[in-house]
């Protein structure tokens, strides 16, 4: 072999190990990451090092929500996630998934620890044993899925099992934080509006915003420009929130509806009622703002 052939073997042979570096490289950074946010600090939590921590048991969820059947799963106790970073007792839990939904999830039901409540426990989809599609979807849950167990777990909304989780982050209360979601403050401590308005937070600011108030654009906003129980009848509107492909459908349909034991038809009024209320409340100055002043 001259010098020069073996310069340009060289080369090659250089070319072809960089790229397998780089190829390497990037299949290390694509493992997936969890960022958890508590009051300014900062933890990452990798898949990886989430599979290999002590507390990593297997869990077996009865009435898995996302997939409609039993489950189990390796997974880590949430509230050991959250140990020694002290979030505000007047927080709440944001969690951020890939697609944009965001639940708000209430601290102490995520820091408890009592098998006589819900506890809550961060699934962690290994990759080399991937978790089936969801139902409808071409995608798992993964690759973090907040599951719950306990002897209370029924007492947990449907919009409470967040999946393909990408952050935990402490936020203000979603009405402090957001003024334009609260209702008229003149109203009793016991209306039902303000139990529609608890309703609203759990089950649908996950998706929708409402005069702009929410961090998910997943669905569209339910005050503006005109609010469903504008141009929609009551039947109509139950039977949405209910089935939404009962009463129109198309292949991009997201929007999966709440069965019966997930939300009963007098909850689902309740819901209505604080839409009808906020949709007379859209002109009031205290709505025309979703953000919390600065």
């Amino acid at each position: 072999m001259s010098a020069s052939s073996g310069k340009k073997w060289l080369g090659r042979f250089s070319l072809i190990v960089a790229s397998w570096l780089l190829l390497a490289s990037n299949i290390v950074a694509a493992e997936p990451v969890l960022d958890v946010v508590i009051g300014g600090q900062t933890r990452q939590f990798g898949r990886d090092e989430l599979l290999r921590r002590p507390d990593v048991i297997s869990v077996t969820v009865a009435n898995d929500i996302a997939y409609g059947k039993s489950m189990s799963y390796r997974a880590v106790p949430v509230s050991a996630l959250l140990a020694g970073l002290n979030p505000p007792a007047d927080r709440v839990i944001e969690s951020v998934a890939l697609d944009g939904f965001a639940a708000q999830l209430p601290l102490d039901i995520l820091t408890n620890t009592d098998p006589a409540k819900p506890v809550a426990w961060l699934a962690i989809e290994p990759a080399q044993m991937p978790w089936p599609p969801l139902p409808g979807k071409a995608v798992s849950a993964g690759p973090f899925y907040i599951v719950w167990t306990g002897a209370s777990v029924a007492m947990i909304r449907s919009e409470q099992w967040p999946y393909q989780l990408a952050k935990l982050e402490s936020q203000p209360s979603p009405v402090a934080r957001w003024p334009a979601l609260d209702v008229d403050p003149g109203l009793s401590a016991t209306d039902p509006t303000r139990a529609g308005l608890a309703l609203f937070v759990t089950q649908c600011l996950a998706c929708h915003t409402l005069n702009g108030a929410g961090s998910s654009s997943f669905g569209p906003d339910l005050n503006q420009p005109m609010n469903p129980t504008e141009y929609l009848t009551l039947n109509g509107l139950r039977a949405l929130i209910r089935d939404p492909k009962s009463v129109r459908s198309w292949p991009g349909q997201q929007m999966p509806g709440f069965a019966a034991d997930q939300m009963s038809d007098s909850e689902i009024d309740l819901i209505i009622g604080y839409l009808k209320h906020m949709a007379m409340r859209r002109g009031n100055s205290e709505t025309r703002s979703g953000a919390l002043p600065k």
